[in-house]
This record gives C-alpha cells, structure tokens and sequence, in this order.
C-alpha cells in the first residue's frame, strides 16, 4: 500500500474490499463499515453489476467510500466499469495506485522483470476467460521467447497456458514460477520449467484458496535450478 492508500483508509466511513484483501489491511480502518464484494473463482461471487450499484448507493449516502481491490486497480481490476457507473451518477472518484501482483512476485522471487541485453520486454496478460467463453491462447501471439511473462488468474490453465508458449517458441527448460500471495504471510511459491509444467507434472495449488500468478522467464539453466521445489511462507 501506498500512504495515500492508508490515508484514504484511515478517512473511510465504508469499505467495499475483494476477496483477496488481507484482513491487516482492514484493520487500518477500524472506524469504517466493510462490505465484501469480492470474485474467487468456482466460489459463489457478487456480480459486476451488483457492485457499480452499491458502489454508487454508498457514495451518495457516505462522504468518504473506498473501493479497495488487491494489488493495483488498473490491472485486470473491472476499474473502468466502476467509473462508468461514478461517472453516469455524477460521483467524484480518485484512483490510489496500488503495488500489482507482478512487481510483488518479482520481489519475493529476488529476480528483475527485465534485464539488460536480453529481456526487453515484460509481457501482461491473462489466460482466463469470461463466463461462458471459450479458451483463447492468442495472448501468446505478442510473446517471443526472450520476453518475461507475466500471466495473472492462471489458476486451472496453467498448464494450458505453458504448452501456449512452448508452440510459441520458448524452450522447455525456461524457468517458470508459481505464486500465490506475493509479500503476505500466507505467500506460496513453486518453482519449475516449462516443459514441467506442460506436461502435468507440476500440482498446481486449489484454485479457490491459492489464485496464482505465472512468472515466465529465463532459462532453467541460468538460474541454478530446473527441478520443481516448494518455498514456505516467508
């Protein structure tokens, strides 16, 4: 969090959080009314539309609401059709930067997302589809093999989402890191290849208790390391 972040917290009368806000969050808004309006996957979830609604209802009854969502807003965080619904009844609204999962995960695993010479490019992007939707793997069209991948909600699809970039181009051996609660104390990490990961051998963590994030990069043999190792909570 940003001290903006807590600031605005700390001004809250209501709080509309995610699922996947910690409740040490929370706790920095004692004095607030919290609402939970978060979407797990498999798990009954409050619609996108349910939430523009109380979203507004609570802006016109409350002088100071938060929106508080995990990670960054921008990012895979519906921000555009919470504003459209602010916007539409005239609410005034301010967007407080978050630190995204990407850049967390980067941190926990002790890696750069970029580096001199060979990775250019960092690559964003989801492999999960909407409701009703079939899968869809033109994501990895944009990816060369020495680009970082970052690939958010990949729960379910990971090794889908693996075998994608082997088609693509990346080798096999291409390190490949699973994690789920980058920077909190419930944190879990998995570190495998590629290739290890494609072909099912990897037991990807319970999707709706361990939302994961995949952190695709340089090769195995660069690291040190191509066999699958579990790290505990920090």
């Amino acid at each position: 969090m940003t001290l903006r972040a807590l600031r605005v917290l700390k001004q809250a009368e209501l709080v509309l959080y995610d699922a996947l806000v910690g409740a040490e969050v929370l706790d920095h808004a004692p004095q607030a009314q919290k609402v939970l309006v978060g979407k797990r996957y498999a798990r009954e979830s409050t619609e996108q539309s349910e939430i523009d609604r109380l979203l507004v209802g609570a802006a016109r009854e409350h002088a100071v609401v938060v929106r508080l969502k995990g990670g960054d807003p921008t990012l895979f965080g519906r921000l555009d059709e919470e504003i459209a619904a602010l916007n539409v009844a005239q609410i005034p609204w301010e967007i407080v930067p978050g630190v995204t999962a990407a850049t967390a995960a980067a941190a926990v695993l002790g890696r750069s997302l970029t580096r001199r010479g060979r990775s250019r490019r960092v690559v964003i992007a989801t492999p999960r589809t909407g409701r009703g939707e079939a899968p869809n793997h033109g994501w990895a069209r944009w990816l060369e093999p020495d680009d970082t991948a970052i690939l958010y909600m990949a729960s379910h699809v990971a090794s889908e989402s693996a075998a994608a970039l082997l088609d693509q181009g990346f080798t096999p051996a291409t390190a490949v890191a699973l994690v789920h609660a980058a920077t909190r104390p419930d944190q879990w990490i998995m570190r495998t290849t590629l290739g290890a990961l494609a072909a099912g051998l990897v037991q990807e963590p319970a999707a709706e208790d361990r939302p994961v994030l995949l952190v695709v990069g340089t090769p195995a043999e660069e690291t040190g390391s191509g066999s699958v190792a579990l790290q505990e909570p920090l």
